[in-house]
């Protein structure tokens, strides 16, 4: 098959023959010539091939002129492409460069999925975004802009579900003013335009109709100045944007609900104007939404410009110069800074709530009201404000508005915030709202374990304090089923085992050293131990030489709170975690902030942590149980903990039996689930478990 393409005698190109083994030239003179192809040249030409007048891709490659290439034979390592490639010709090789540039930029976008059919130099196109196929009804939402000199191209998708953004060039190490172009492309100068100039012409019936079906009458339309715009066969809504009564833009929406707005003008809300001197403004998310506030009686209303984000900013604020998206605010502000309450009536939906949040971050959210939108029917809530008008009414419109509630600040509450949580807990409906059973009825009256509390234990070693620990863990596991999590420096892992077992199945791991005829656990006994050990503890071990920190075993119980469901941490002891204080801190504010972390942690994931601190030592020691004030390092142990617990072991024969062990509760905050007192428990040698006395 044979392609062939006229002459241009203005231009004087000499067009391309291709045939499925042969490429040609076909040469316009007094007859044809028709010669054998030459393998094909690369994409773009050199300068040396556009000098040989018989053999080259374009004989006379002409100056002053626009060229479009259809480069259908090109293919460059394994790449094809039908795409046109529009550049200025000159003759030059800085001309051939451009041209070359220009390809590989092409390339570089379809290869992120970016396809045009005319690929045009200093043109904004609208295309399909390859990232959300322009969603369910497919828009053109997609924005490439390709710099005048082929430097660069820049995208963005204005779908508010989707956002994707990004830029291009053809070279990495380009010496081309890129970053420049881009920039110099925004500041532009603003244009003047009228209604006139944009040909813009009074709502026809059909659309009058349109809106008379959203209950927006034709006063509000013609109060607001909404018109309409032919272009071609098409008639599009136009909603005219005025500050002081010039208009200073215009946007404009088709019958496929797209949005478009004229260029190089100033960005401001829609009915500015509406709310000089105004002590309420309203924000919405669309025009219409405006319209529809002022059929329930508020006029104060204004709506942004340009739709929702896809999801509030992890970054901060930019510069008020370098805050693009959000120019609109900066270009009102004086208008917002005359207002006492500012009510954001955005969509329900993700991107409208936020749309609220960017905005209230940006004009302060102590002066913000957030409107929370009805149901429309049993199952669905309205979207914006024009879906409450339509579903429900005016009436229920004003009443949304007026019922709007204090825009959330973080750390700034209201115990109407926290109503239903105060009614469970009067229902007693909450779960451990009065706390956990220790198992043990002599203690049960003193103490009890609270979800998101902190516990701190002592005593003078040998006392028993990880004893009784882990036989509170075992009752509270075969009581309410916990699972905890164990940082326990002091205690091989092994040997734990064999103590956390021995309580659990009432039998000594080995044979009994202290005497009588009690059985040892057998080997069937023991794998079902292994198994309630496996499912039950977690082990927080440092396996290197270092100490842990505070931080370090806080990160690794979070992570056991949050995969495993864990509902206790055991920290024992204090003196061997890695207490980097700083120089300039003194001990005492170095613990203070230690537990405080250790609370927030234990609130905040409504895990109640034990914390064992060794006393100092005691001088002097005659043998009576040491206060809470003993305790090594600071005396904000006391006065940080919810509960503060010392464990004594009786040592004398003569002050009564040695194997009694006193729990001394001495601090208690909330009063609902214990009281300051001593409770006696029996410890048993021989299986290690603690009992009440009979």
């Amino acid at each position: 098959m044979l392609r062939l393409a006229h002459y241009n005698s203005r231009t004087h190109l000499h067009k391309l023959v291709f045939s499925s083994s042969n490429i040609g030239l076909l040469h316009m003179s007094s007859k044809f010539l028709l010669r054998p192809a030459t393998p094909p040249p690369p994409p773009f030409p050199s300068r040396r091939h556009l000098c040989n007048t018989r053999k080259c891709l374009l004989p006379v490659y002409c100056s002053k002129s626009i060229s479009k290439i259809r480069p259908y034979f090109l293919k460059t390592n394994g790449f094809a492409s039908n795409a046109t490639v529009t550049a200025p010709v000159h003759g030059g090789e800085s001309e051939v460069k451009s041209l070359r540039k220009l390809d590989i930029l092409r390339r570089k976008l379809e290869e992120l999925g970016i396809e045009l059919d005319t690929f045009t130099p200093g043109q904004h196109n609208h295309l399909l975004c390859p990232m959300c196929n322009g969603g369910d009804l497919e828009d053109k939402s997609f924005s490439l802009f390709i710099s005048p000199d082929g430097s660069g191209a820049s995208w963005t998708c204005f779908r508010a579900k989707c956002g994707w953004s990004g830029r291009t060039r053809p070279f990495a190490g380009s010496s081309s003013t890129y970053e420049s172009s881009i920039q110099d492309s925004k500041v532009k100068q603003r244009r003047e335009i009228t209604v006139e100039s944009l040909k813009l012409e009074p709502l026809c019936s059909e659309l009058i109709g349109y809106f008379a079906e959203r209950l927006i009458s034709a006063e509000t339309l013609q109060r607001n100045r909404v018109m309409q715009k032919s272009y071609g066969s098409q008639i599009m809504i136009a909603f005219t944007y005025w500050r002081n009564g010039m208009l200073t833009s215009c946007k404009y929406r088709d019958s496929n609900k797209k949005f478009f707005q004229e260029r190089d003008t100033e960005k401001i809300f829609y009915g500015l104007d509406d709310i000089k001197e105004a002590e309420d403004v309203i924000i919405v998310e669309g025009e219409i939404d405006k319209l529809a506030m002022e059929e329930a009686g508020f006029r104060t209303c204004v709506s942004v410009p340009d739709g929702a984000p896809p999801k509030v900013s992890s970054k901060e604020l930019p510069p008020e110069e370098q805050d693009t998206k959000y120019q609109y605010l900066w270009n009102c502000k004086e208008y917002l800074n005359k207002a006492s309450r500012i009510i954001l009536a955005t969509d329900g939906d993700a991107p409208g709530q936020a749309l609220a949040e960017e905005i209230a971050r940006r004009i302060g959210r102590e002066r913000c009201w957030r409107v929370k939108w009805p149901k429309k029917n049993k199952e669905e809530y309205c979207k914006d404000a024009n879906e409450v008008l339509m579903f429900l009414g005016p009436t229920a419109l004003r009443e949304a508005v007026e019922n709007a509630e204090l825009y959330p600040i973080r750390g700034l509450f209201n115990f109407r915030d926290y109503f239903i949580e105060i009614d469970d807990y009067y229902n007693r409906t909450l779960g451990y709202d009065c706390g956990v059973s220790t198992g043990w009825r002599a203690l049960d009256g003193l103490y009890k374990v609270m979800p998101g509390e902190l516990t701190i234990v002592t005593g003078v070693p040998n006392s028993g304090k990880s004893e009784w620990i882990d036989a509170l863990l075992c009752n509270l596991n075969s009581n309410v089923g916990w699972k905890f999590a164990l940082c326990s420096m002091e205690n091989r892992v092994r040997e734990h085992a064999r103590k956390l077992l021995e309580k659990h199945i009432q039998k000594p791991f080995f044979d009994a050293r202290y005497g009588g005829s009690v059985e040892r656990m057998s080997v069937e006994e023991l794998e079902e131990g292994k198994k309630w050990l496996n499912d039950t503890f977690y082990l927080i071990r440092c396996e290197d030489d270092k100490l842990p920190s505070v931080h370090w075993v806080l990160d690794l119980a979070k992570a056991a709170v949050l995969r495993h469901g864990v509902r206790g941490l055991v920290i024992d002891p204090y003196n061997e975690l890695d207490h980097q204080r700083p120089i300039s801190m003194t001990e005492t504010e170095y613990v203070s902030q230690m537990l405080t972390l250790i609370k927030r942690f234990a609130q905040h994931h409504a895990c109640h942590v034990w914390f064992v601190a060794h006393p100092r030592q005691l001088q002097n020691w005659a043998g009576a149980p040491p206060n809470l004030y003993d305790i090594s390092g600071s005396a904000h142990f006391i006065n940080k903990c919810d509960n503060g617990i010392v464990i004594h072991r009786n040592r004398d024969p003569e002050a009564g039996p040695v194997d009694q062990v006193q729990v001394c509760v001495r601090k208690v905050r909330n009063k609902v689930i214990g009281t300051i007192g001593d409770a006696a428990l029996s410890y048993n040698r021989v299986t290690g478990e603690f009992m009440d006395i009979a």
